[in-house]
């Protein structure tokens, strides 16, 4: 089996994995669970940590060059690596982000629905579920409940900034940079494909005006040549004839 046919079969259960690790540790996250629930739902996520583990595996397995793939795909080991940091375990979720560029498409629509709907909401939920997993229990706290995480990471990703609501753990500001710099990256693709799109649709316009005012004269010129072949007819037909 190649490395790209073991990618394609694997994409959507590495997808269900993701979500299946997302729907645990929301859980966990929000609902403050404890005792035996607290040890499933820690259960689950190592078990979708040890699918993440064993799929780097089989990619580093399946490369044609092991050593090339494996310093090109650094991000793919620190994925698999950090996440054993409690809040770092989110990186698992990039799999969604990759599936549903995939899914939708390389049209230019198909990437901005793809980072608005798809980027942009799920780094507001992760970021906002990774920064109240270890600010909750801080001192000198400001985000302890969900509704205050998901408004910080709104003001943050999109760089408003309010200051009304900040973290304070080292972990947290982590977190709040790079929901920063991925919130400027998102809008900067979105600014960037919506400036594609129009300059398409002006030349779209534009060609659609150029065909509007071509078709008459293409019509005319038609006709005209319709006109000169039948006076050739004639011309033929008068040189055809015996002079008197």
């Amino acid at each position: 089996m190649t490395q790209q046919r073991y990618r394609d079969l694997a994409e959507w259960p590495l997808m269900g994995t993701a979500l299946v690790f997302l729907a645990a540790y929301a859980w966990q996250v929000i609902g403050r669970v404890d005792g035996s629930g607290a040890e499933l739902l820690e259960t689950v996520m190592w078990l979708t940590w040890g699918i993440f583990a064993l799929d780097y595996a089989a990619n580093l397995w399946l490369a044609r060059e092991r050593h090339r793939w494996f310093l090109w795909n650094l991000h793919e080991l620190l994925i698999v690596a950090l996440p054993f940091f409690r809040p770092l375990r989110l990186l698992r979720l990039v799999t969604l982000l990759s599936v549903l560029h995939r899914t939708i498409g390389e049209t230019l629509r198909g990437r901005v629905v793809t980072y608005v709907a798809g980027s942009a909401a799920l780094l507001v939920f992760v970021g906002a579920l990774a920064v109240l997993d270890v600010e909750q229990s801080a001192p000198d706290a400001k985000i302890l409940t969900f509704g205050d995480a998901l408004w910080w990471a709104i003001t943050t990703i999109t760089t408003v900034g309010y200051g009304d609501m900040y973290p304070v753990t080292p972990i947290g500001r982590l977190v709040a940079s790079a929901l920063m710099m991925s919130g400027i990256a998102v809008l900067g693709v979105v600014t960037a494909s919506i400036a594609s799109w129009l300059v398409q649709r002006v030349e779209e316009s534009t060609e659609a005006a150029a065909e509007s005012v071509e078709e008459p004269l293409r019509a005319e010129l038609a006709g005209l040549a319709t006109e000169i072949a039948a006076l050739r007819r004639e011309v033929a037909e008068l040189k055809d004839r015996p002079s008197l």
